[in-house]
């Protein structure tokens, strides 16, 4: 897991994309140009929460280490130290991976 100096505010988190199939089902090696973006990634950073009206703060569904699979154009692609990175709010995370 990626060591990152960012902490998200409110309900965002922080994900790590994983790396696109580079080879299909059925064995053909995909170049780079036809690869698509990955949905999937691992949770590296959480929020406190949303703060709620009665002003304390909303528990968030994920955790850091959690695999997700979040929407095509949701969130903000962020560089830190090289590395690509996206900071979701906790609505554009659409599922957990459960093992």
């Amino acid at each position: 897991m990626a060591k990152i100096n960012l902490r998200p505010l409110d309900d965002r988190v922080v994900v790590e994309p994983l790396e696109a199939e580079e080879m299909t089902a059925g064995g053909i090696v995909l170049p780079d140009a036809a690869k698509e973006k990955p949905q999937r990634g691992k949770v590296v950073a959480c929020g406190p929460g949303k703060l709620l009206d009665s002003g304390s703060r909303g528990e968030l569904s994920v955790k850091v280490g959690d695999e997700v699979i979040y929407g095509k154009y949701g969130g903000s692609e962020v560089e830190v130290n090289g590395e690509e990175f996206k900071i979701l709010r906790e609505s554009d995370i659409l599922a957990k991976v459960v093992s």
